[in-house]
């Protein structure tokens, strides 16, 4: 951080597990895995201002764009040691904050009033939410998950993200909750009337380069200005170079090819939540029946679009 000249206000850091918690085999080296994660976190957010909110995810794979690099070619790093950080300065007009719901062992029914005291309900100026379920493997993760997206799938709002491993940093000025050993969901929320968004989702069917481009094309055509925007990848582990007949970095030269100058980040998953869906200050989409579009996926890939407003 020591060429950083503007204080960061929330960071979001992914890293696979090898890199995080070092490699380790066996059931019985759990507990040491946690502890070495843990350490990690705290020597992390030592790094950071005590106030600056950090969300800090544990996947099998990323996708970073290396910002040192004079081409920024974004990366799929499927296998090795691989990670990296976004940090978000103060923005006018734009708010982001992490939250986190985890499931409640006593009750069978997410209380809803938590989304209002998370700033997910009663917010006008709401755009953008990344989730990112974690422990997806636990008895009755996937219904929880159900339980959060349903009432967040509002076709003003985009909603993107996956099934992560773990997740390691969790820290803001009310919330210093620690990962336990339940299911749950953590995730950035992006407000401002001037933020403007759009996803596309990479199905079954996307399997070679015309494909993938074509998808892209979609997301182009949303017309999102790309001038000081941010492109997030969630993809399943089980696309990549295998779903490609062994090319690698598909679908990131895909994006590449509609989008030169915008940077992509992301990650390879266990499960992806999104859908085709545009978020702009003059978007208006008819529902047709109150039909809610499908958000949760298998071995699909999820690309977004976030553009934080113009810089002046």
């Amino acid at each position: 951080l020591q060429k950083v000249h503007v204080l960061p206000q929330t960071v979001l850091y992914i890293a696979d597990a090898e890199t995080f918690s070092g490699h380790e085999e066996g059931h019985e080296q759990k507990k040491a895995r946690k502890r070495n994660s843990k350490e990690t976190a705290i020597a992390l957010e030592k790094l950071l201002p005590k106030r600056c909110q950090v969300l800090g995810l544990v996947t099998p794979g990323i996708v970073v764009t290396p910002m040192g690099s004079s081409s920024n070619q974004p990366q799929e790093i499927e296998e090795g040691e691989a990670g990296f950080a976004l940090l978000f300065p103060k923005i006018d007009g734009v708010k982001i904050h992490t939250f986190h719901f985890s499931k409640d062992l006593k009750n069978r029914v997410f209380d809803e009033s938590k989304f209002a005291e998370a700033g997910l309900k009663n917010n006008p100026d709401l755009r953008v939410v990344l989730l990112f379920g974690y422990n997806s493997w636990k008895s009755g993760a996937t219904r929880f998950l159900h339980q959060i997206v349903n009432p967040l799938n509002e076709k003003s709002i985009i909603l993107a993200g996956g099934q992560v491993e773990s997740f390691t940093s969790l820290t803001s000025e009310n919330n210093n909750a620690q990962p336990g050993d339940a299911c749950g969901v953590v995730g950035l929320a992006f407000s401002g009337p001037q933020i403007q968004s759009a996803t596309v989702l990479l199905d079954q069917d996307v399997a070679d380069e015309r494909t993938a481009e074509a998808a892209m094309q979609r997301l182009k055509a949303a017309n999102i200005p790309e001038r000081n925007t941010i492109g997030f990848m969630f993809a399943c582990v089980g696309r990549g170079y295998r779903h490609y007949k062994t090319k690698r970095n598909m679908e990131a030269d895909a994006f590449r090819k509609f989008f030169p100058n915008v940077p992509l980040f992301g990650f390879f998953g266990h499960g992806e939540i999104g859908c085709d869906r545009i978020v702009t200050g003059n978007f208006v989409l008819r529902e047709c029946n109150d039909i809610k579009d499908d958000l949760l996926h298998g071995y699909t890939t999820v690309m977004t679009l976030i553009h934080l407003g113009s810089t002046k």
